[in-house]
């Protein structure tokens, strides 16, 4: 049969192997003591099996509470594997079984799930994502360079009417993606259904005109009534993309959602830093993200180069990877770099990933543009050019007025002083 497997790092004062017994028995088929019907045929049937442990280092103090003094907490990788037969296509008990009671085990002082691996077994009835990178690129036109996109900022307080107006000249500009602020659903002031009315009549009328259809992914996180009825608006109306809080309502409704087919899924993951911002507790990026590929989601958010959140830019690298990681036949996940982006970090982006399959998403940094939200879509459309190019920023900043400006209002002294000195 078939074997799942998830890598952990633990943390813990006990013989590492007696915990990674205790961690694999509380996943599987063991407890505490034993119980009627708990045969040695059984175990050996449904028993999680530790794959591999690999020693890292030794600290003199617990990295969660629950540690005694005096002890020393061995760091560990630890690969456990369980039988697809423990759980079959059944993504919520996948998650349970991966990520459940083991965090609160008295043995574990710090336990991270880091990355899974499925087999062909599991992965067959799982489509994945209905379009990914290259169907999201079909949708917007855009070939050969990142999607460029941004959010309705402010996120709260504009009427639909307001709202439409702000998107008019971003999307005139040719902006490849539009996305409501994941605090905007189906609030009083802008209901959904006359925000999206609003919202589309824009895009299509430039549609119409120029055949260029931006992706406006409206925010249909709610209920799951709700969130589906949003959905078959959005279609309706002639939308190619729907942007859902994927902490927010689970798995299984995001699953739910997926299954439509119509729609790309923008999946923005608010909440992700109470997951994985501990060292030694919660999850990191590979494996959240193939969990959410099983799902469906296109789109998956990963964070930006000098973003304004915790995260550092090897991790914000390894998370661009993860999302193109090889898992069986399901399609790349479209990596969302964002947070505090504006184009001067295109030159950083494209050197350190190599690639241009991205939605490189700027809120201010294209609605706070000094020369108005349309020239912050040219001024990154000139950043990813001239990055992909070969020039540099400050070579950038001479060619393109544009670009040169957005310097000038994001760049901080030592880069403005560069700029004006015309200096490397």
């Amino acid at each position: 049969m078939s074997r799942l497997t998830a890598t952990y790092l633990v943390e813990t004062p006990m013989p590492v192997e007696d915990a990674a017994a205790q961690l694999a028995g509380e996943q599987s088929s063991g407890t505490f003591v034993s119980v009627p019907g708990e045969s040695d045929e059984l175990k050996q049937r449904f028993a999680a099996r530790v794959e591999r442990i690999e020693p890292l280092e030794v600290v003199d103090q617990p990295s969660l509470p629950g540690g005694r003094p005096g002890e020393q907490y061995k760091r560990v990788r630890i690969s456990v594997s369980w039988s697809v037969e423990n759980f079959g296509a059944n993504l919520p008990a996948i998650a349970s079984t991966v990520g459940g009671n083991l965090y609160e085990l008295r043995c574990f002082t710090g336990l991270k799930l880091v990355d899974l691996r499925f087999p062909d077994e599991l992965l067959a009835p799982y489509p994945g994502p209905s379009h990914g990178v290259e169907g999201c690129r079909e949708l917007t036109g855009v070939a050969d360079r990142p999607l460029i996109g941004t959010i309705i900022k402010p996120s709260v307080g504009l009427s639909p009417t307001e709202t439409a107006h702000l998107i008019e000249p971003i999307v005139a500009a040719g902006v490849d993606f539009i996305k409501d602020d994941e605090l905007m659903a189906n609030p009083p002031h802008s209901p959904f259904e006359k925000r999206l009315a609003a919202l589309m009549h824009v895009v299509n009328r430039h549609a119409d005109r120029n055949g260029k259809r931006v992706m406006l992914a409206m925010n249909v996180t709610d209920e799951l009534d709700a969130m589906l009825r949003h959905y078959d608006m959005l279609v309706e109306s002639g939308g190619t993309c729907a942007m859902v809080s994927i902490n927010s309502v689970g798995l299984v409704a995001v699953k739910k959602l997926c299954e439509h087919g119509d729609l790309a899924i923008h999946a923005h993951r608010n909440g992700w830093g109470m997951m994985t911002r501990c060292p030694m507790l919660g999850v990191e990026f590979p494996a959240y993200a193939k969990l959410w590929r099983l799902a469906g989601v296109d789109q998956l958010h990963v964070n930006g180069i000098d973003n304004k959140f915790w995260e550092s830019d090897d991790s914000v690298v390894r998370s661009i990877a993860a999302c193109g990681e090889s898992l069986g036949e399901l399609r790349p996940l479209l990596p969302v770099v964002s947070s505090g982006q504006w184009g001067g970090q295109a030159f950083e982006t494209y050197r350190l990933t190599n690639t241009t399959d991205l939605l490189y998403m700027a809120g201010g940094g294209i609605m706070a543009h000094p020369g108005g939200p349309a020239a912050g879509v040219v001024a990154i459309q000139q950043a990813w050019q001239a990055a992909v190019g070969g020039l540099s920023l400050v070579e950038a900043a001479s060619t393109y007025t544009e670009f040169r400006q957005s310097v000038e209002k994001f760049g901080g002294p030592d880069l403005q002083q560069q700029i004006a000195g015309g200096s490397a």
